[in-house]
């Protein structure tokens, strides 16, 4: 899978053993192709058609100075929005809470653990590339004047799915079409979160079948962790077309806000507390080797047009204990203080993990 934000190798561990159980219901999509929905409600966007939503918004909130404020903040805005719903047929909506205190992303996604819920994060060794500044409070200089602070931010953790798209054909621009119907160049911070295959023709391994061909997702409670500050945010979609109207959005939403912890937990981050069992590598190291050395040979030969070739092994870890991604997750962010870190994963799913130099984002 090459992953990206909204439009990294990486570690594929399960997570959640006590959740075994996967969801398998088919959906028709175009007549030809079928996708495999979330566990939990959600509406996958890849079975709409073209055209985009007729209502893209995001709302800013007042600062808050806690956690704990800022989901109240939200969950009361949701209410309100309830009360009086818009009468679009179709939409997406984000509201934002700014925090005047930073808070670190993989501690508060460690305090999430709805098992039902999809979750992903997001970190750079700088502020995310393309990203827009959030807004993060008012600040004064002591003469009575007010000014507007913005940051960049540097981790985003998501959980619960606003709208995903998954499918088992190859990526494709009926697919980018799909997610861009959500997406607006006015919302900025609207994305969404996933992966692709490198090669969606050949048979995917079992660990595999959760993301399909591909799998994005824009969260429904979304933490940014800025540089000082840190933003609190949801967001909530509906498209009657895909049978998914406000109503059932606005319930799943706030449902999940009643589950989400305003705490967070502190994350192991210097060793993983297991031990490795048994390790089996496939190719072996001898074969992996003789391959490099082909592909070599080929891309120095004057009859090819090969000129890269990414030869990727399998190495299967049996541990003692099962290892949580987010500890691993944030072992990675200290050893690689110059790369990306990223974790994806579906609901009930095994965790994609990784440490990369470089991933694609873009927004429309």
């Amino acid at each position: 899978m090459s992953p990206s934000s909204s439009l990294y190798s990486g570690r594929l561990l399960s997570s959640r053993p006590a959740s075994k159980g996967l969801v398998r219901r088919l959906l028709n999509h175009d007549g030809s192709r079928w996708v495999r929905p979330s566990c939990s409600l959600s509406m996958n966007g890849c079975a709409a058609g073209v055209g985009a939503v007729t209502m893209h918004e995001t709302r800013v909130l007042p600062a808050a100075s806690a956690p704990q404020e800022a989901v109240g903040q939200l969950r009361a805005a949701v209410a309100a929005l309830n009360a009086d719903p818009p009468v679009s047929s179709s939409g997406i909506i984000r509201i934002e809470v700014p925090i005047r205190q930073r808070g670190d992303a993989i501690e508060w996604l460690h305090a999430q653990r709805q098992s039902s819920l999809p979750r992903c994060f997001f970190s750079a060794r700088a502020p995310l590339p393309d990203t827009p500044a959030l807004a993060v409070g008012i600040s004064s200089n002591g003469n009575g004047s007010h000014k507007e602070q913005w940051e960049q931010p540097v981790s985003v953790a998501g959980v619960g799915s606003a709208v995903f798209f998954r499918g088992t054909d190859p990526f494709s621009l009926r697919d980018w079409r799909a997610i861009k119907r959500f997406l607006s160049r006015d919302c900025p911070l609207i994305r969404a979160y996933g992966a692709i295959r490198f090669d969606a023709s050949s048979d995917a391994s079992v660990e595999w079948e959760d993301y399909g061909a591909f799998y994005f997702v824009v969260p429904q409670v979304e933490f940014s962790e800025l540089e000082e500050g840190s933003v609190l945010a949801t967001t909530i979609a509906w498209d009657d077309s895909l049978s998914w109207t406000w109503q059932s959005a606005v319930e799943e939403l706030q449902s999940t806000l009643h589950e989400i912890s305003p705490c967070s937990v502190k994350v192991n981050r210097s060793t993983l507390q297991t031990a490795i069992v048994n390790l089996n590598h496939v190719p072996t190291k001898a074969s992996w080797d003789l391959a490099v050395t082909q592909a070599l040979r080929m891309i120095k030969g004057s009859q090819t047009e090969l000129v890269k070739v990414v030869l990727a092994r399998c190495s299967r870890y049996i541990t003692d204990t099962c290892i949580d991604p987010l500890e691993l997750l944030a072992c990675l962010k200290v050893e690689g203080q110059n790369a990306y870190q990223f974790c994806i994963q579906p609901p009930d799913a095994p965790a994609f993990v990784g440490n990369s130099s470089n991933y694609f984002t873009g927004n429309t």
